[in-house]
């Protein structure tokens, strides 16, 4: 990183230019400025948390509470920002090749598969028939790039519907008649925002579990808020910048993952989806949350990881009474200011007795507890 004062306000600004893993960042803010305001903006334009970020100047670190002009960084000053490993937000730090590369959210289909030149739509007759006898209509990795006409004319048939793994860019209105579908799994495909209909969908009125994982989507309409009989929604691996405050109107939703997207707030609805039982919002650029979230009584488990947090809802562990899984690695909150929060002990026998089961039972568990947070001298 290299800085230089500002030739027109010499005493009161100052532009750094940021060099970070192979990117110069210009950042202006002012001569007055500690080493820790300029780590709160590098944040944004990193994805490296604060806590996880290291300023060395001739061969020093600088410490957060020093000015800028007491280094001082001048013309010529060379410093190098250095990200701790896991300290960060959203889907990991901001660098050369992601950011003038286009990423695909879907990782699923090899090579081979994304090279497929023909439309695999033609469905033999027999298979047809064995869908509307089941009501499973399993089409997973079959290289498609379109539904197939056939899995229309199945209609009230369908209970099921896996098209996940595939190529398809288009949801039809017509998907709307499939009225009395229960499952529909569209993970892993070329959906965008403009080829899914949220008309059809909203048509289901019977859905209870909802995949969209690994698409193109930036954004959930509140037509979702129409689906009131979902148990699951995953919309994780997306580019999804926001949540409507219709999704308040889920209150069957037990699952909801939107892990791996964009997302820099939660509506204050959520509090409303009171079935709640296991959120996953790891890999956002989240920075709080609504103290809604407290009303979330039946929830088990919280995922957190790798967002911006700094705080959370004061009455999370005295009213969510049945949280025992909580993980907010690579946030700024750590194991000391979980501790400070009214409701603690609770959670923590909670949770250690969920973990000796565990053990007990020798399911899901390596054997070591998690606390759930990095501990303070991470910091350090």
């Amino acid at each position: 990183m290299e800085g230089a004062k500002d030739a027109d306000d010499d005493r009161s600004a100052i532009t750094v230019q940021v060099k970070f893993s192979g990117r110069t960042l210009p950042v202006s803010l002012p001569m007055d400025a500690t080493v820790a305001d300029l780590k709160s903006l590098l944040q944004p334009l990193t994805n490296v948390l604060t806590r996880g970020q290291t300023l060395i100047c001739k061969g020093k670190v600088l410490a957060d509470k020093v000015s800028l002009k007491s280094v001082p960084i001048t013309k010529g000053s060379k410093v190098m920002l250095i990200a701790s490993q896991g300290l960060h937000q959203g889907d990991g730090p901001i660098t050369k090749d992601a950011a003038s590369q286009s990423i695909s959210p879907r990782k699923i289909l090899d090579t081979k598969q994304a090279q497929v030149s023909h439309t695999r739509t033609n469905v033999e007759k027999s298979r047809s028939e064995r869908w509307k006898l089941t009501g499973v209509v399993a089409l997973s990795e079959c290289h498609l790039e379109a539904m197939p006409e056939e899995v229309w004319s199945c209609g009230h048939s369908v209970r099921v519907l896996d098209v996940s793994n595939n190529l398809i860019r288009d949801v039809p209105t017509k998907v709307g008649d499939l009225k009395l579908l229960n499952k529909l799994l569209l993970n892993a495909n070329n959906i965008t925002d403009e080829s899914i209909s949220w008309e059809g969908l909203s048509s289901l009125k019977s859905l209870t579990i909802l995949s969209l994982s690994h698409n193109y989507l930036t954004m959930l309409p509140s037509a979702v808020g129409t689906l009131t009989s979902l148990c699951q929604l995953h919309i994780a691996n997306n580019k999804i910048t926001s949540l409507p405050d219709e999704l308040g109107l889920l209150n069957q939703l037990q699952i909801l993952k939107v892990d791996n997207n964009r997302l820099s707030s939660m509506p204050s609805s959520i509090g409303n989806c009171r079935a709640l039982v296991e959120i996953d919002l790891s890999c956002n650029l989240l920075v709080d949350l609504p103290e809604t979230v407290g009303n979330l009584q039946d929830l088990k488990a919280l995922i957190l990881r790798n967002n911006g947090l700094k705080s959370l809802p004061p009455t999370l562990f005295k009213m969510c009474c049945q949280l025992s899984t909580l993980d907010l690695h690579g946030t700024e909150i750590t194991n000391d200011f979980l501790r400070q929060i009214e409701g603690w002990e609770d959670f923590d026998e909670r949770r250690r007795s969920k973990h000796q089961k565990q053990l007990d039972f020798r399911v899901g568990s390596s054997g070591v507890f998690d606390e759930g947070a990095d501990d303070d001298r991470a910091l350090k």
